[in-house]
């Protein structure tokens, strides 16, 4: 039975990273938008090259248009939605063929989409993990408060980099030293500590 909060170990194998509706016409109006779509690309580059399945979603894409092109998920199964939450029909049936217990969720907007699908997955007992440097709304409130409701309704609140340390595990896997050349420039500030209250960035 897949538990839903345990010490929040993840394994690749054991993993699934969903992309929450990362589209163009939330580009200029998300909170920390470049710093964002950066981490999700780290988060891309990890799942590609550990080979842990990615699941992407475009909320009505004829309006909102479809996933920003520098994040490239040309190579992953796209659903497309109207509802909020990620777990659609479809989406659920992929996820259970996958034979995963944690979903590792970024994307956008994390008060609106990001949380209602945390809380669909959390119902259904898989383990969530939150990738806080990977998740934004276009207010920082909404971002912030909506990820103390994701901890406290039991997801995991992690970084991108911390995931990295936890799929690999040991200096001595395979992939660690392509990898380690990721994250060796850190991930860029998104306003989760150092901008609050927040103001917009100057370009």
């Amino acid at each position: 039975m897949i538990m839903n909060r345990g010490l929040g170990k993840l394994t690749p194998k054991g993993s699934a990273l969903l992309l929450c509706d990362m589209q163009e016409k939330f580009r200029n109006i998300i909170s920390y938008g470049p710093a964002v779509i950066k981490v999700v690309q780290r988060m891309l580059t990890f799942a590609d090259q550990l080979e842990i399945p990615v699941l992407v979603t475009e909320h009505y894409p004829k309006g909102l248009g479809n996933t920003m092109k520098e994040l490239n998920v040309s190579k992953y199964k796209i659903f497309t939605k109207t509802q909020f939450s990620m777990l659609v029909p479809d989406v659920e049936k992929h996820l259970q063929s996958l034979s995963v217990k944690s979903a590792v969720i970024c994307g956008i907007e994390s008060h609106a989409c990001v949380l209602q699908t945390v809380l669909d997955l959390i119902e259904k007992r898989y383990e969530v993990h939150v990738v806080v440097d990977a998740v934004t709304s276009r207010s920082m409130v909404d971002r912030m408060y909506s990820l103390k409701r994701m901890s406290e309704a039991g997801a995991f609140l992690t970084t991108s980099e911390s995931l990295f340390f936890l799929w690999c595990r040991d200096a001595l896997h395979p992939k660690f030293k392509v990898l380690q050349k990721v994250i060796m420039t850190p991930a860029p500030d998104s306003g989760l500590l150092s901008r609050l209250p927040y103001f917009p960035q100057k370009e």
